[in-house]
């Protein structure tokens, strides 16, 4: 898909956030990964975000990430996938080839590793990174590596796959001032962990979508929010918030890291096998998992 094409669609709706199911031997889960891309398939979205954030990307191998796409790409052929992409420049410039060999469309780009870096830095780490694919590219920025409006606009001037701008931040005047400085050139995401609970302040912000990891076991919720999100019907937006998301949210602030593990554990509960989360993360205790299976009811 031509970057802004992928640009476009992106607007369209909500993103998906699978988690990365894995065996008992620890590799990498295809069939149970296809299995679950599966059921979520009848419901509309704007594309996939695999090997992402809650797909794990920190705790996969570059072999790993391509067999993720390679799968997607498989089983959601008319879909657009954009996978996780990250590390240290070189690592990311060949993943990102690797990716886009395998049938990507586009990349997240995740913060580099490790070390601070100044803007000057940032700026030709994400250059590079642009230039070595033609794959449409969607800066992420959390962590230590957050880009100011003067930078993206340095670089939307010079890299035209550069498509997309999601904020892990939740600084919402660095994000006015990204939106308000680059207009139409980029696709605002909202990427703060469990969006929904940020959506109605990033969109005054003019973040006007966002990818959801619900959506991994409470797919019909995500798109009811996400529906009345962009509709400015906030009296249907805080009642689910109050009916799900808040509690949802008790439960996955009980552990730094949650925010995957609980998600993994939501899609174990539909009955799919996920398999552990890879450490540094860990699993939900089984009390834990039984809070969470309050939470979810029957919600769809």
């Amino acid at each position: 898909m031509a970057p802004n094409d992928l640009r476009d669609v992106i607007r369209s709706g909500l993103l998906s956030f699978p988690v990365t199911p894995f065996t008992a031997n620890d590799a990498v889960n295809t069939k149970a990964f296809a299995d679950h891309l599966e059921w979520l398939s009848p419901h509309k979205i704007a594309g996939l975000i695999v090997a992402g954030g809650t797909g794990e990307m920190f705790s996969l191998s570059p072999e790993e990430i391509v067999e993720v796409v390679r799968t997607a790409r498989a089983v959601q052929p008319g879909q657009p996938v954009i996978a996780g992409c990250g590390y240290g420049t070189r690592m990311a410039c060949d993943l990102a080839k690797a990716i886009e060999a395998a049938g990507g469309d586009g990349i997240l780009l995740l913060p580099h590793y490790l070390i601070g870096a100044p803007q000057d830095g940032i700026e030709a780490h994400i250059r590079a990174v642009c230039n070595s694919t033609n794959m449409g590219v969607i800066v992420y920025n959390r962590g230590q590596s957050v880009c100011s409006a003067a930078t993206l606009e340095r670089l939307v001037a010079d890299c035209p796959n550069l498509i997309g701008f999601k904020d892990g931040t939740g600084d919402i005047d660095t994000v006015k001032r990204i939106t308000v400085t680059l207009g139409d050139r980029l696709a605002y995401i909202g990427g703060m962990p469990t969006h929904e609970l940020f959506a109605q302040a990033f969109r005054g912000a003019g973040v006007d979508t966002y990818s959801s990891a619900v959506f991994n076991f409470v797919p019909e919720t995500a798109l009811a929010f996400h529906a009345a999100f962009q509709a400015g019907d906030d009296a249907t937006c805080h009642a689910l918030l109050k009916e799900f998301y808040y509690p949802f949210a008790k439960v996955r602030d009980r552990k730094s890291g949650y925010a995957v593990s609980a998600i993994k554990a939501g899609v174990a509960l539909r009955g799919f096998d996920t398999g552990p989360v890879r450490s540094p993360l860990t699993d939900l205790t089984e009390e834990e998992r039984a809070m969470l299976a309050e939470v979810i009811g029957d919600r769809k």
